[in-house]
Formats: structure tokens, sequence, C-alpha cells
């Protein structure tokens, strides 16, 4: 997989605040770089992480379970919203916050049908992995 191509649309949003902040320097330019650029960087860990077991659709490849899946079942799915709502607040686009909840409500399904797929395919494995990691 090409990174650079993967990573341009974050790579864009991330700029989007820099730039901001540069011409604006507003506390809400600091307050959504502050939110938006670690978790970039950990989004991109956690794409890299999950390597060739990341899929679209839910599908049962392999469960990964180190890095930062040995914490966090769905870290792309966490750090993803966390820097689009670090986006959202540096650029001062507060109306999309109620996007941002859809957004979030949306991936919620997503997560339980991913559950379901990785229950259904690991069984006992999975289940002890849910048990002791967060989200």
């Amino acid at each position: 997989m090409n990174w650079l191509r993967f990573c341009d649309l974050g790579t864009y949003l991330v700029l989007a605040v820099v730039a901001g902040m540069h011409w604006q320097n507003d506390r809400h330019h600091w307050i959504g770089a502050a939110i938006s650029v670690p978790a970039f960087f950990l989004w991109v860990l956690a794409r890299y992480q999950i390597g060739a077991s990341f899929a679209v659709r839910a599908e049962a490849k392999k469960l990964v379970t180190h890095g930062l899946y040995s914490k966090i079942r769905n870290p792309i799915y966490l750090f993803g919203g966390l820097a689009l709502l670090g986006e959202f607040v540096g650029l001062g686009w507060y109306i999309w916050t109620a996007v941002f909840v859809l957004m979030n409500v949306l991936q919620y399904l997503r997560v339980q049908r991913e559950e379901q797929v990785l229950t259904e395919a690991f069984g006992d494995e999975y289940r002890a992995y849910r048990a002791k990691t967060w989200f």
C-alpha cells in the first residue's frame, strides 16, 4: 500500500488546522490542533499495526491484539473520530458537531457488526480479548 496516498486526506486535515493557526492565532485553533494532530498520528499507527487485516467491510482475517490493539479494540475509529473532532474545533465548524455525533452513531453500528463477525470467527479467543480491552 502506498502510505502517501493513504495519509493524504488526514494530512490535508491536519495541515488545515496548522495553516489556520498561522493566519488566525485563536484559542480554538490551538485546542483543535492539540486534539487532531496526535489523534491523526495515532490513527496512522493503528492503521499500520492492523496491516493486512484492515478491511472496509467486516471481515475476520486475523485477530490483531498487539500495539494499540492490546488496549483498544477499535483505535482506528477512536483516533479517526478524535482527529475529525479536532479539525471541527480548530476550524471553528461547531455546527458540524451534529454531523460528528451522527458519524459516531454510524461508527458504533459498524463496530457492532464487526464484533459479531469476529465473535463468530474467533469465538472464545475474541471474547477473552474483548474482556481485557476498551472500546
